[in-house]
C-alpha cells in the first residue's frame, strides 16, 4: 500500500491526535536521530513527548532535546526508570492514542498514518495496534532484518505473549483510555514494565496485527536487558509466572480438554526453553489437569532443554538480529494458534 493510500483511508470522522512519548536516560548517542523520526512523521496531528529521566551525563541528553525548541515538548523528572517516565508523559498528553518510541530506536515515516488508517472501521476505542519491525545492531541500519510478527486471535493474546517475547512495545497504538481502564506502567518493575502492561490490556481491548515493519529497533549493550541482564531474567520468570496463574481456561488454545493440555505442554516448552523453569512447572501442572501423560511431558522437556543449549550458543556466536531471524525460522515451523 502507497503512503497516499493509506491517507485516503483515515476517515474525516477519525482524525484522532497522537501522542509520542520519548523517555531517556542518559541518550544523548541516539537520542537526536529518534526524536527527527517522530517529527518526520506524515500524520499531521501529532504532538512529541521527551522526558528526561533524570540523566546524569552533564547536560548532554537535556542540550539535544532541548536543541529542537517547540517542535517538542520537553518534561524532565528526577531518575524513577521508564515505567516512571513514561507515566509522567500519559499524565502530560493531549493525544487520544499514545505511541511509545524508544529513544534508540526509530519510526518508519509514515508508522502513525498506516496504523491510524488501521484502526479506522475497526471499533478503534477498544483496539490496540501492533506491527511488524526491524531490528538492527549500533550504526548498521542498512542491514537490519525484519522481525514478522504473527496475527493473533484477540481471546488467546495473553497466552501468546506468555508463550513468546517477540512483541515490541514501540510498535503499539494504544487508546489513550486504556491506561484508564486498564492501569499505568508498574513502576517497580526496571525491565518487564511492557509486558506486565500490554498482559493487562489484553483482558480488555482487543490486539490487531498490522503486518508491516514500521519501527528500527537498534540493539546495543547499554540496553537495560544486557546491562542488567540478571536483573531482567529475574523480573520476566516472576512475570511469566503469574501469567500462566492468571490465565482463564477460555484463554488457552483448544475446543477439546486433550487440545487444551497440548497447549499447556507447548506454553511449557517455550518457558523452559527460556530458562523459566517455574513457569514451566506450572504450566506442566496444568497439562497433567487436562490429561497429558507424564512420557509426553518428558519428551518434551528433553526437547526443550536441547533447544535452550542452542539458544545459549546462539546468544554467545551471533549478533542479535541474526538470532532473530533465526528465532523466526523456527517459529514458521512451530504450530501456533493464529487468526484475524
Amino acid at each position: 500500500m502507497s503512503l497516499s493510500n493509506s491517507d485516503k483511508l483515515i476517515t474525516e470522522e477519525f482524525k484522532p491526535r497522537v501522542s509520542i512519548v520519548i523517555p531517556v536516560y542518559n541518550g544523548a548517542d541516539f537520542l537526536a536521530e529518534s526524536i527527527q523520526s517522530a517529527l518526520d512523521q506524515t500524520y499531521a496531528d501529532v504532538e512529541v513527548i521527551v522526558v528526561n529521566d533524570g540523566s546524569n551525563d552533564g547536560g548532554a541528553t537535556e542540550r539535544i532535546a532541548r536543541s529542537f525548541g517547540s517542535a517538542i515538548r520537553y518534561l524532565e523528572k528526577n531518575n524513577g526508570g521508564v515505567a516512571s517516565a513514561l507515566n509522567l508523559a500519559i499524565q502530560h498528553m493531549t493525544g487520544e492514542y499514545f505511541s511509545w518510541l524508544s529513544h534508540d530506536d526509530l519510526y518508519v515515516e509514515d508508522k502513525i498514518a498506516r496504523q491510524i488508517a488501521f484502526l479506522s472501521g475497526r471499533e478503534p476505542e477498544h483496539t490496540i495496534v501492533y506491527s511488524d519491525y526491524f531490528i538492527f545492531t549500533g550504526l548498521e541500519k542498512n542491514r537490519a532484518a525484519r522481525i514478522c510478527m504473527p496475527s493473533v486471535q484477540p481471546e488467546f493474546f495473553r497466552y501468546w505473549i506468555t508463550a513468546q517475547s517477540a512483541l515490541h512495545g514501540c510498535s503499539l497504538l494504544i487508546p489513550r483510555t486504556a491506561f484508564d481502564v486498564a492501569g499505568s506502567f508498574h513502576e517497580g518493575l526496571r525491565t518487564t514494565q511492557d509486558y506486565e502492561l500490554w498482559f493487562r490490556m489484553a483482558g480488555r481491548y482487543r490486539f490487531l496485527h498490522l503486518p508491516e515493519a514500521l519501527i528500527s529497533a537498534r540493539s546495543h549493550e547499554n540496553q537495560d536487558t544486557n546491562r542488567i541482564a540478571d536483573v531482567a531474567f529475574r523480573e520476566a520468570g516472576d512475570l511469566y509466572l503469574g501469567f500462566v496463574k492468571s490465565m482463564n481456561p477460555s484463554e488457552i488454545p483448544g475446543k477439546s480438554p486433550s487440545e487444551i493440555g497440548a497447549s499447556y505442554l507447548r506454553l511449557a516448552s517455550g518457558l523452559w526453553q527460556r530458562g523459566f523453569n517455574d513457569a514451566a512447572a506450572y504450566s506442566v501442572k496444568m497439562a497433567r489437569q487436562y490429561g497429558v501423560s507424564f512420557a509426553h511431558v518428558l519428551a518434551s522437556q528433553l526437547i526443550a532443554v536441547f533447544a535452550r543449549s542452542l539458544r545459549r550458543y546462539a546468544r554467545a556466536m551471533l549478533t542479535p538480529q541474526s538470532r532473530q531471524v533465526i528465532r523466526k525460522a523456527v517459529t514458521c515451523l512451530v504450530p501456533s494458534h493464529r487468526g484475524r
